[in-house]
């Protein structure tokens, strides 16, 4: 019998190595994709930027992609997305999509896209992308692994930003000259219905993961709106407190970034004028304005690590999302600033991926737990 039993716990200590030695083989990256004439010059083409969030988030390497016009001079990057499935990353300009194997770094392919290409989603099998148009109006449905288009939805409001339901089901789409969130049936790849509209035109928006509520920028608020994705309605605007709108160097919007915890407890929200990320309660509804957090430049994106440790303002500022303090700051191999609007999670085991993150900061609960309050 004493035997057995130190067997038993022979195998139950090995058992429990493994799966440690599994969990820390996981290694977590950040992608980020840095467009402009600095990287065409000094480095001779477009960059994706590669830092290791397990280590103070160093920079790890650059790995050349595609995206130049006939001078050979970059093309302004729009989007990104990858897919462990698929092995894939993506990103798009404003011209071409780009394709890219995780595994060996090489371009597989570059296909440019009738009215070019905006911000993207990709379906959870990594399968399917919903490719905006370049604020045109048409959102061409791709075959994300062989660029080919499947179809063309035609809202007509001037196609820009894309996010994918977690379930696959829904693809959001947002124009800007629309104030009407519109919902594609994936089932089909028809438009089924639309949220709003709203107090004006759309930018940049998220969903909670149970896609009962949508957050939204709109054109002209220093704040955001609050959306009811189950009955189309507008419920809430929210106003940034204690501080004003002033000009802005980008994107002509007081309020270009937003972003729900992984856990959804809180909505973080972009102030260019001030250079701040503004956190919002979200357990409550509406949202209630809880902490401002001073940034080393103007942001125009958000989004969370997948852990949601971490928040990744476009300034290229790390945020602990506890303390809401900046960790360290996004430099590349020469030491220079990293800003980007443009970055995804990727997690390997061994060389393979396993899990990839999202551009937009998306809500991660589902089921019943997700908080649909304050109706």
């Amino acid at each position: 019998m004493l035997l057995a039993m130190k067997m038993i716990i022979a195998l139950l200590l090995t058992c429990t190595a493994l799966i440690a030695s599994e969990s820390s083989d996981e290694r977590r990256y950040l992608y980020v994709a840095v467009p402009g004439i600095r990287n065409y010059l000094e480095y001779g083409g477009h960059g994706l930027l590669v830092f290791d969030i397990d280590h103070g988030h160093k920079f790890v390497k650059r790995i050349r992609t595609a995206g130049v016009d006939e001078t050979g001079k970059p093309l302004n990057v729009k989007g990104i997305c990858a897919s462990a499935a698929t092995k894939r990353l993506h990103i798009s300009t404003i011209k071409t999509l780009t394709s890219i194997d995780l595994l060996t770094e090489k371009v597989l392919w570059e296909k440019a896209y009738e009215g070019g290409c905006d911000r993207m989603a990709l379906s959870p099998d990594g399968r399917t992308m919903y490719l905006p148009s370049l604020e045109k109006d048409h959102w061409h449905v791709v075959d994300a692994f062989t660029g080919d288009v499947i179809k063309k939805l035609i809202p007509k409001s001037r196609a820009h930003n894309t996010v994918y339901g977690l379930d696959g089901k829904a693809v959001y789409l947002a124009g800007l000259k629309s104030p009407l969130l519109s919902v594609a049936d994936t089932k089909n790849h028809t438009i089924a219905r639309a949220v709003g509209p709203f107090g004006n035109f759309i930018r940049p928006f998220t969903v909670n993961g149970s896609q009962t509520l949508c957050f939204v920028n709109v054109n002209d608020l220093l704040g955001f709106e609050v959306g009811d994705l189950v009955t189309g309605k507008a419920l809430h605007r929210v106003e940034i407190q204690g501080f004003s709108k002033g000009m802005v160097k980008r994107h002509g919007c007081p309020s270009h970034g937003i972003g729900l915890t992984p856990d959804e407890k809180e909505v973080w929200v972009c102030d260019a004028a001030n250079s701040h990320m503004h956190v919002f309660d979200a357990t409550a509804m509406p949202p209630k304005q809880v902490a401002s957090i001073k940034l080393r430049e103007q942001p125009g994106w958000i989004t969370f690590s997948l852990d949601g440790k971490y928040a990744y303002p476009s300034t290229g500022d790390i945020i602990d999302t506890k303390t809401r303090k900046t960790l360290t700051e996004l430099k590349d191999e020469k030491g220079a600033e990293v800003h980007s609007e443009k970055v995804v999670e990727v997690h390997f085991r061994g060389k393979d991926p396993v899990r990839t993150g999202d551009q937009f900061g998306v809500g991660r609960v589902t089921g019943q737990q997700s908080a649909h309050v304050g109706k």
